[in-house]
């Protein structure tokens, strides 16, 4: 019967700085979990002999606790007795997406921010919405005070006569 290459690797004796321990058992997690869990979860670091893993989030870190005891055995299984003796499940950070430098510091680009506008027709994002929005607003105030011109007129003819 074949041994796992990891087993083997961890029964042998080398120097300790050929080898690290901490290196071994992340590149052993994703075997010793599966590919499901793996992808939801990343083995951090080894302290002393706790594999600290972040998952995906609290409801992650709950269902890994109950399966910790196998986790552990296969853990064993792999890299031998000792190396790992206790998980640390911790719920991942929030990371962010990719930005583009202008969006994260136009300043150091050289690139003056623009001014807060009040006007509520620059928050319409779409370009040709937002300009048809604009010149049919124009034509609304074109047109009531045209209309307010001629009822003005009409009143001042009414109070002439």
């Amino acid at each position: 019967m074949m041994e796992r290459a990891g087993r083997i690797i961890g029964k042998l004796k080398f120097p300790k700085d050929l080898v690290d321990p901490g290196d071994m058992a992340r590149s052993a997690w994703p075997a010793a979990v599966g590919k499901k869990i793996a992808v939801k979860t990343r083995a951090v670091k080894l302290v002393r002999n706790t594999l600290v893993i972040e998952c995906a989030d609290a409801v992650w870190q709950r269902q890994l606790n109950t399966l910790s005891g196998q986790i552990l055995r296969n853990l064993e299984n792999l890299l031998g007795a000792g190396v790992v003796t206790e998980l640390d499940l911790r719920p991942m950070t929030p990371r962010r997406g990719m930005q583009s430098a202008a969006t994260v510091r136009p300043f150091e680009l050289g690139v003056k921010p623009e001014p807060i506008s009040t006007d509520e027709a620059d928050q319409i994002q779409d370009p040709v919405f937002r300009l048809l929005y604009k010149q049919s607003r124009r034509r609304a105030v074109a047109s009531s005070s045209s209309q307010e011109s001629l009822a003005f007129e009409e009143q001042q003819r009414k109070a002439s006569a």
